[in-house]
């Protein structure tokens, strides 16, 4: 495991500062430090065109596609400053960091060209299909159908969680094309365009406030016969190969912003004395241990040369991070007293410290809850036996 950079990689990071820092001290410093997914959406799908512009917007992709074919340091390291610079998180993670690997490992030649390039410019925004009002955590129980109509995929059925998918224009959807089937056998993978009349999005307001989240109908919703990825039943594969790489070089920003919110509440505990607390000062210092071990923890995951499988180390990663947030959260409440619970004018609109708690207690459910996390680390990670299953 690789702990350290090369004089090569550190000039590489005062290059990637020095452009991210100019960004945000400049043309786009209107954006600087947004907490929430959806304030300002137009300008930051600029700011996804303007990343596309100067090379930036997805480095560790081949430049054939709009990628700068960077090393997994380099990943690692614009990661790192683009965090470090108070950036704010993209509103095409999705497209970048999960459907476009995906693209770029199991899709054809022609798929390849029709999409990546588009996302690589920040001009193609996507959003992902996988969660449904009964099947969030259990993916393979999905109960959305699709079905081969006239050389043309129909879907019907209903996804939930979907972030920004108002403001998407392509959503990649797990569906399940063979009747009578169940569990992981049975679904496809598809790609489909949000701006038709058989699909519907409607946002779901969330307790800080922001409306991330929606919800997402199909009514015969169409997409072409070839806008699947791999083959007919291919889909359970398709997508364990993309949680894969989310669990990859995103992993390092995530955390550079975990350490922007931990210093924001140690600067608020200064300021307001809860920092001469012994108790405040001992939860301080085990969520710093807790932080420095997950980036030890996503740099041994990282080394693993073969990211097209979930390995031992990545299955514990989520329920590592998302425990670790939740305390973090409540933590910074403790430290912000009844001042954490007023928000000011009529806005109703966090600071980072009440936005990080309230946020944060989401982070054990979505994405698979932390029990889920602990069946798959016992089944996957250490081959115990599988838990009952009544559909299986």
């Amino acid at each position: 495991m690789k702990l350290g950079f090369s004089p090569a990689e550190e000039l590489f990071r005062a290059e990637c500062a020095d452009w991210l820092q100019a960004q945000m001290a400049g043309p786009f410093k209107d954006i600087k430090g947004i907490t929430t997914l959806t304030a300002k959406a137009e300008r930051r799908k600029e700011w996804e065109q303007h990343l596309g512009e100067n090379g930036w917007s997805c480095i560790g992709w081949p430049s054939q596609w709009g990628g700068r074919d960077a090393t997994l340091a380099q990943q690692v390291i614009f990661a790192e400053e683009y965090a470090r610079a108070g950036v704010p998180g993209r509103v095409n993670h999705i497209g970048i960091e999960l459907a476009g690997p995906t693209i770029l490992t199991f899709g054809s030649e022609e798929q390849k060209q029709r999409f990546l390039p588009g996302i690589a410019a920040g001009k193609t925004i996507f959003c992902q299909g996988f969660s449904e009002p009964n099947a969030g955590s259990d993916l393979a129980s999905v109960r959305t159908k699709g079905r081969l109509e006239n050389g043309e995929w129909v879907v019907n059925g209903q996804k939930i969680w979907t972030s920004l998918a108002h403001i998407s224009d392509w959503i990649f959807v797990i569906t399940r094309t063979e009747e009578g089937s169940k569990g992981p056998k049975g679904l496809t993978f598809l790609m489909m365009p949000i701006d038709q009349p058989g699909i519907d999005v409607r946002g779901i307001t969330q307790i800080n406030g922001d409306a991330e989240f929606n919800e997402t109908f199909f009514t015969d919703a169409r997409c072409p016969a070839d806008s699947l990825i791999g083959r007919i039943g291919d889909g359970w594969k398709i997508a364990m190969g993309l949680l894969a790489f989310e669990r990859g070089v995103s992993t390092l920003g995530q955390q550079m912003s975990f350490r922007n919110e931990l210093d924001a509440l140690i600067t608020a505990a200064r300021a307001n004395g809860t920092a001469h607390d012994p108790l405040i000062r001992q939860r301080i210092a085990k969520a710093e241990i807790g932080l420095r071990l997950m980036r030890y923890g996503a740099l041994r995951m990282l080394s693993n040369t073969d990211h097209s499988a979930i390995d031992g180390a990545a299955l514990t990663y989520k329920i590592q991070w998302a425990t670790w947030r939740r305390a973090l959260g409540e933590l910074a409440m403790d430290v912000l007293g009844q001042a954490g619970e007023l928000a000011e004018g009529d806005a109703y609109e966090w600071s980072t410290l009440p936005n990080l708690f309230l946020f944060s207690r989401a982070d054990t459910i979505y994405g698979g809850t932390n029990q889920i996390q602990r069946n798959l680390i016992a089944e996957r990670g250490l081959g115990l036996p599988r838990e009952p299953r009544g559909d299986l």
